[in-house]
């Protein structure tokens, strides 16, 4: 009788996968968070092994491991301006947020001695939140300001006193709207804190391919292209504002243009 449900399940699925394009949907979605969290069973011991526990340095390992992730998926990336991560130093990076599969696009082009800025919640996920932690990244907790400007300003100084950069949504969410949320104002404290360059990343729109609503999940390409690095010398906690909507800018025009569409603005930034 087992024999007989596998069979029936090894002939099924093709049909399904073939026909129904909400099963695909639910199937590479399960398949992705699965195969993600096996990936991080593997890589806990080798980073332990590797660092001895917590280091900036097993992000090497995590960016190798997960690499090959976007083949299973039928995803393919386009890089554009790679010669913009060619910076010397700590620098934050900038970039737009539109679902879990951006960790893909991250691992893509992550420099060395790079981390993340990542939601707390994000540590209880598991496997992903141990490897997450062992590589460094910096947990916040968005529900608490006093908390995450505290996290913030301590990012700032370990940035400069371990010469690492890090990378920061400023959406502060996931938006898959066709545009750009307000920018929230933390990776702009940090960065001219820090007195260290902001490096804009854009990811084009996912809405060819992948769509949450609709529950629609098919194979795609996406652009990822690197800005010039803005400067932040000299600027001060006046300036936060002003930087923040000159990225903004930048950012939202440099999506309309790789995405090939025009959207409405949702704002230049949020308090």
């Amino acid at each position: 009788m087992d024999a007989v449900w596998m069979l029936a399940a090894v002939l099924v699925l093709p049909l399904l996968l073939w026909t129904s394009s909400t099963f695909v949907f639910y199937f590479k979605k399960c398949f992705y968070v699965a195969y993600m969290m096996l990936l991080a069973v593997i890589a806990i011991p080798i980073c332990i092994l590797k660092s001895g526990g917590r280091d900036i340095e097993n992000m090497r390992v995590i960016r190798f491991m997960v690499r090959h992730v976007k083949y299973f998926l039928g995803l393919r990336y386009q890089v554009i301006g790679w010669e913009h991560l060619q910076t010397d130093g700590p620098y934050v990076i900038i970039s737009n947020h539109q679902s879990s599969l951006d960790v893909l696009g991250v691992m893509e082009i992550l420099p060395d001695r790079c981390t993340m800025i990542a939601k707390k919640e994000l540590i209880w996920a598991g496997t992903v939140g141990m490897i997450c932690w062992l590589g460094g990244i910096v947990f916040i907790n968005r529900q608490k300001t006093s908390d995450a400007k505290n996290v913030m300003s301590d990012a700032a100084k370990t940035m400069l006193a371990d010469k690492i950069r890090l990378w920061v949504f400023p959406e502060g969410t996931r938006n898959q709207n066709g545009g750009l949320l307000p920018f929230k104002k933390g990776a702009f404290h940090l960065a001219i804190q820090a007195q260290v360059p902001i490096i804009p990343i854009v990811f084009s729109s996912y809405n060819n391919f992948y769509l949450r609503k609709e529950k629609e999940f098919k194979s795609g390409s996406i652009t990822l292209k690197i800005l010039p690095k803005i400067e932040t010398k000299g600027l001060t906690v006046d300036d936060v504002t002003t930087l923040s909507e000159q990225s903004f800018g930048i950012m939202r025009s440099a999506f309309l243009e790789i995405s090939g569409k025009t959207v409405q603005s949702n704002g230049p930034s949020s308090h």
